[in-house]
């Protein structure tokens, strides 16, 4: 046995070895590239490359904690959070450097009082963007620590309440708050969005604890709101481009809308002047309908390019407060008409023959129609707009079901063009 010749082991391919070595030699600021685009998971698995990859993913200044990059194989709630709370815990405890992002959103997270301990150790540092998204359970209370990163560029926040302290003075470099399924009362709500004099994107959707909208921001660039809220009303925001609003209540079946005397359609657009991009959705149609409904906002919007409605064709004040904000916005090029379509066969609220006041849309080239029935009223508001678009290149329609799909073609094809480019598309549902 002993004269018996040793196996050696098989000679890797130069090819190979001359891939391996150009991976260890790269640039460190090559390798912080590489591990940026790589889940957390992965980016971890790369220390067995070469040495100098061993220790570098624990420099990594954005910690990423999902359902990518953290894989649980059980149904076991208890496996499951004890395994989540351990990677977490690991990779914290190795990490060397700054964090500037740290995002925690699994599928299966819930609120672990071991946040709290992330969170506090997070606000010991120069956190830029925190994103915490607990998709099961109850609403996780935020503690203190949270309000004390005053390094905050971006807050993303998912099934939370929001109790800030006394001592809380606002984010003051918080430029984009997003908090959706969350809990805050009326005057924390208030006082927190007053506080980030940076502020330029706020995303609030399916919220409770406060319902009035006073929004103070002068740096407010984008809006996007979609909730059960009861008056909207903006203050110092001279700069607000783009607006998404969806009033998810039926406000026909609450009066108690809040409008002044002047109505809330001049109310609403009193603080936007530079509005260039807005959607109407869900019932606020409704909202901006009540009170008085003049034929033009007393300032028109002139940098309003695309018009996004919902709407009752039912309604004649819904019907009044479209037809005004198109009168109100000179140089409008896009136009979306949706209609309701759990609405289009209730009680017609104005006359058939009614006719809609001559008015030329000199600018506007594209409109979509969605959900209609063929009733009198869509077709007269359809009519409107043909006969008054001189430059328009392309209307769509899309009705709600295939019933009565050709008579309505025909109808569409009867009416007078403004433009004689004008090209009708009809879409099946």
């Amino acid at each position: 046995m002993s004269n018996m010749k040793q196996r050696e082991p098989p000679d890797v391919p130069s090819n190979v070895k001359t891939e391996v070595d150009k991976i260890g030699h790269l640039p460190g600021h090559i390798i912080d590239k590489i591990l940026s685009y790589l889940p957390l998971r992965d980016a971890v698995r790369t220390s067995v490359l070469s040495t100098k990859w061993r220790y570098k993913w624990v420099t990594l200044p954005y910690l990423v904690f999902d359902s990518q990059s953290v894989l649980v194989s059980t149904q076991d709630q208890t496996l499951i959070k004890n395994k989540l709370v351990s990677i977490v815990d690991h990779v914290l405890l190795l990490h060397n450097g700054p964090i500037h992002k740290f995002k925690l959103s699994h599928r299966d997270l819930q609120g672990v009082s071991d946040i709290d301990k992330w969170i506090l150790f997070l606000s010991r540092g120069s956190v830029k963007e925190f994103i915490l998204e607990i998709w099961k359970g109850h609403r996780y209370k935020l503690p203190s620590s949270i309000y004390s990163c005053q390094k905050l560029v971006h807050l993303e926040l998912f099934n939370c309440l929001l109790m800030p302290p006394s001592s809380f003075a606002g984010f003051k470099i918080l430029k984009s708050l997003d908090l959706q399924h969350i809990t805050m009362d009326q005057s924390a709500f208030e006082y927190m969005i007053s506080s980030c004099p940076l502020l330029e994107r706020l995303t609030l959707m399916n919220f409770d604890g406060f319902a009035l909208l006073n929004i103070n921001a002068p740096n407010l660039l984008f809006f996007d709101i979609g909730g059960i809220f009861e008056d909207v009303s903006f203050q110092d925001t001279f700069h607000l481009a783009i607006v998404s609003i969806g009033l998810y209540a039926n406000a026909e079946s609450d009066r108690n809308l809040a409008f002044g005397s002047t109505g809330n359609l001049i109310k609403f657009f009193a603080c936007l002047p530079h509005i260039q991009r807005l959607e109407v959705q869900s019932y606020f149609l409704k909202y901006l309908a009540a009170g008085t409904i003049p034929a033009k906002l007393p300032k028109p919007c002139v940098d309003l390019s695309f018009l996004s409605i919902r709407i009752n064709f039912n309604d004649m004040e819904e019907i009044q407060a479209a037809v005004c904000l198109l009168r109100s916005s000179p140089h409008l090029q896009e136009l979306e008409m949706l209609a309701r379509a759990e609405e289009q066969h209730v009680r017609t609220i104005y006359r058939t023959s009614e006719k809609f006041e001559s008015f030329t849309f000199n600018h506007l080239k594209f409109i979509k129609i969605v959900g209609i029935s063929g009733i009198k009223q869509e077709l007269n508001f359809i009519n409107f707009l043909l006969a008054n678009s001189p430059f328009l290149e392309r209307m769509t329609v899309k009705p709600a079901s295939n019933d009565g799909g050709w008579d309505l073609l025909k109808e569409l094809l009867r009416f007078r063009r403004a433009s004689v480019l004008a090209e009708i598309i009809h879409l099946d549902p």
